[in-house]
């Protein structure tokens, strides 16, 4: 990827190609570009990072320490990572050929805003994986993208806090198998590369430039639809339902699924439910054997 980077010019012309097949919002898809456009307006490339989160922080407290503020919407991204986690301390196979990073984004959002970040980022990468010509490419409750029940792509937004300014970031990490078609034993059976599904490499960057765009286009959603609730008590979706939570529900197949529910889902499976549905905040509603129905906002689910 240092050799043929993705570029801000690449992911603003992918973003203006998102924004013209938005016909559905008219001239409010304009003000969605241009709220999600600070994604991507500065790019980090490096050939091999431990974890791309650790290194966010770093640059946070160093450009901080200076007395300036840290632009929003860096991306950095990597060919490989050596530390690569994901939720808790399981490793992320992080080899040459995957897109590997992290986005760092000044938490501006109000509280209930920030619930649907999780969503954006997955939403944006089962939207490219499509793009690219997985059509079969969903969406399992909270962000990670499936194909036939192997996982192509996982995410993580972990909260930082300054100590210096005390700024609030989001941390969004991202791992997609792209061209990496070599996995540790322990995944073969879990996980799938793009490539493996085409037959075929596909162009890094232009995989990279396109999900980035589709990233920008997901968090401009999520301060126009803020705007939009703050003015009209309402979302602008379907029965107000919020247009980010409505592509999710169109790409995911996690409704009427019986799955197994954990915080920790891996090392700590809690319970066993059928999802109900999605609610209008983006919690899963989830009803147990014994038929007592609750929400979950947090946490993870695998299918049974």
């Amino acid at each position: 990827m240092i050799d043929n980077q993705p570029t801000a010019d690449g992911i603003y012309q992918s973003l203006l190609v998102e924004q013209q097949t938005r016909v559905d919002l008219g001239a409010a898809a304009e003000a969605v570009r241009r709220y999600g456009s600070f994604v991507g307006s500065t790019i980090e490339c490096h050939k091999v990072l431990g974890r791309a989160m650790d290194h966010a922080r770093k640059h946070i407290a160093k450009v901080e320490s200076t007395g300036a503020s840290v632009a929003s919407g860096l991306i950095i991204v990597a060919d490989q990572m050596t530390g690569s986690k994901g939720r808790f301390t399981r490793h992320w196979h992080a080899p040459e050929g995957g897109v590997w990073g992290c986005l760092v984004h000044a938490n501006t959002l109000l509280p209930r805003s920030r619930q649907f970040v999780s969503l954006a980022v997955g939403v944006a990468c089962c939207e490219t994986v499509r793009d690219f010509g997985v059509d079969t490419a969903s969406l399992r409750w909270v962000n990670d993208v499936l194909v036939a029940g192997q996982k192509i792509a996982g995410f993580l937004v972990e909260s930082h806090t300054s100590l210096l300014s005390g700024e609030q970031y989001n941390l969004i990490g991202f791992g997609v198998n792209v061209n990496n078609s070599r996995f540790p034993t322990a995944l073969e059976s879990l996980a799938v590369s793009l490539s493996d599904l085409l037959g075929h490499d596909v162009d890094l960057s232009k995989f990279t430039e396109r999900f980035v765009a589709k990233l920008a286009w997901n968090m401009g959603l999520l301060y126009f639809e803020e705007e939009q609730f703050l003015e009209y008590n309402c979302f602008s979706g379907k029965n107000g339902t919020h247009l980010l939570l409505q592509r999710f529900l169109q790409l995911s197949d996690t409704v009427g699924q019986r799955v197994v529910y954990g915080f920790d889902v891996m090392t700590a499976p809690q319970y066993e439910a059928q999802v109900l549905s999605i609610d209008g905040d983006g919690g899963i509603v989830l009803r147990l054997d014994d038929g007592f129905v609750k929400k979950e906002y947090s946490g993870e689910v695998r299918y049974l």
